[in-house]
């Protein structure tokens, strides 16, 4: 890796950014800073580029905040295949394991190639109208089809691989890749899902029948989803990206070409973030 990209969330401590391209620059490393992040540190002499282009002219990109920051980066590097280590700077961090504290020996081992990779599945999402194509949309976490704050319970019906499933009066549904199981799939009561499976989890949102529980697919299957309310009901992509939806609207969920490499300390493994992050297994 001889090139490193940057990028933080607008509320990171100047102090962090400006650390960190000091160390690199002491070790002759190349460094590309995100346009954003650049106004954190106005007296750095290195180059910017957007958030779209850093992607592609980067080996490896920093991600300085929380998981949010980082699920934004990770749209934007799509098939790039370029890695992401996630810094936590922000709150629970699940994709952002990394603490500040263990900010430079990450680095130094994600330059050495002595890091962990995780290869992440992702979403592909797309919204069909009338019969035409109307939006295409990838995610690392989820696809959500929620209504309004003031709307009543919304109809769906959902078919997998063509074939008619099931249909939902909900406030919602989470379609979530394993990734996504410890967001809001988790709060919504899914299940937790092994980050490296191929697999595709179905959460209805405060469903108003019984039966209606989580399911776990396979990540080959395609999911159709079709709008049966005429009211106000969102698309939402890792809660960051909006699409309203109309009545009979289609939403075309299925497992994206690209996927993301997340890097880690080979001793932070899933079942290690789980006990730290969730007290997973404590009385």
């Amino acid at each position: 890796m001889t090139r490193v990209g940057i990028v933080a969330k607008a509320n990171a401590p100047a102090a962090v950014v400006a650390g960190l391209l000091k160390w690199l620059g002491a070790r002759g490393v190349a460094v590309v800073v995100e346009k954003e992040t650049g106004t954190l540190v106005p007296s750095a002499t290195v180059p910017v580029a957007t958030k779209a282009e850093l992607p592609g002219i980067v080996d490896l990109i920093v991600v300085l905040g929380g998981d949010g920051t980082l699920l934004s980066m990770a749209r934007e590097v799509g098939d790039l295949g370029v890695p992401l280590l996630g810094i936590n700077v922000g709150g629970l961090g699940f994709l952002t394991a990394t603490t500040l504290e263990e900010m430079f020996p990450a680095v130094e081992g994600a330059l050495a190639g002595r890091m962990a990779v995780d290869d992440r599945m992702m979403l592909r999402a797309h919204v069909v109208r009338n019969g035409a194509a109307f939006g295409d949309y990838i995610a690392l976490n989820d696809a959500v089809i929620t209504k309004s704050a003031m709307s009543r319970i919304i109809n769906l019906s959902v078919s997998v691989e063509s074939q008619f499933a099931t249909a939902y009066r909900a406030d919602g549904l989470i379609i979530s890749t394993p990734t996504g199981s410890t967001a809001y799939c988790l709060s919504a009561g899914g299940p937790i899902v092994s980050p490296g499976m191929d697999a595709l989890v179905l959460i209805p949102i405060a469903s108003h029948t019984l039966t209606n529980r989580p399911i776990v697919l396979p990540g080959t299957h395609r999911i159709e989803v079709t709008l049966d309310t005429d009211q106000e009901v969102m698309l939402t992509l890792d809660g960051q990206v909006g699409v309203p939806l109309r009545e009979k609207d289609v939403v075309a969920v299925q497992k994206a070409a690209p996927r993301i490499r997340l890097l880690r300390f080979p001793q932070k493994d899933f079942f290690n973030v789980l006990r730290t992050k969730l007290k997973w297994g404590e009385r």
